[in-house]
């Protein structure tokens, strides 16, 4: 088995020798957001965290994909790939998840739409958008929920697109998007899938797990429990 002591950018880049061989894996959640840990409901504590390991219950992963790459709990385009873009390496030292919200308040203001087409189940959907998010996960951005009902192992990718007027809006989503319930607002698109495809008219960046891995158009599918990872016997509550 391998143990990867890390947060969710050290996972992913893991992910493919993982897949590729097939081993169990656990996790030391040692980064910034340790979003997959999370969702999993290992604790923070290395030491606790080492103790699951021990214990040897496990659990099967979903992965998603992107033009390519993989990931465990979100691809987004837009808002969240400009953040990962100028989150430097020593901010995340520096102030940990509460970089991200230093990082995020900077950039907010300077968000503007974009448009996009969405293909999936069949359809193709047009908007304008600061934000699309394709989750294989439940959360990421340092406790972000994709969805209210998202699993690591549904064989679903959740999909939301933030289709506000004004960056303000979105400090009155910021609650729904903690809980994974904004979905249920007029100005976000929110849907499940298998697979879909993004279409920019210029290339725009894409961040997997925390880390810029490509660019747009891009193609998007899910690998149903394909990865096997040490858990906590009782599983967590969503």
């Amino acid at each position: 088995m391998a143990i990867i002591g890390g947060g969710d950018g050290t996972l992913n880049n893991a992910a493919p020798g993982l897949l590729d061989t097939g081993m169990t894996f656990g996790i030391l959640p040692l980064g910034t957001a340790n979003d997959l840990a999370r969702t999993l409901g290992i604790p923070a504590d290395p030491v606790e965290a080492a103790r699951i390991v021990v214990a040897g219950a496990t659990r099967r992963l979903d992965v998603g994909e992107v033009n390519g790459h993989l990931f465990f709990n979100v691809a987004s385009v837009g808002f969240s790939a400009t953040l990962a873009r100028n989150l430097t390496s020593d901010a995340k030292k520096r102030f940990g998840v509460l970089g991200y919200a230093v990082a995020a308040l900077k950039l907010l203001s300077e968000s503007r739409p974009f448009s996009v087409e969405i293909d999936h189940d069949g359809r193709t959907e047009r908007a304008r958008t600061i934000q699309v998010s394709v989750g294989s996960g439940r959360f990421y951005g340092g406790g972000m929920t994709v969805e209210e009902n998202a699993a690591p192992d549904d064989g679903r990718l959740n999909v939301y697109s933030l289709e506000v007027a004004h960056w303000i809006e979105l400090i009155k989503l910021l609650p729904a998007l903690r809980r994974g319930t904004h979905g249920r607002w007029k100005n976000v698109r929110a849907f499940d899938t298998t697979e879909l495809s993004l279409r920019t008219r210029r290339p725009r960046d894409i961040n997997a797990d925390g880390e810029l891995v490509t660019k747009t158009p891009a193609r998007f599918c899910i690998h149903t429990r394909v990865l096997s990872v040490c858990v906590p016997a009782t599983p967590p509550n969503p």
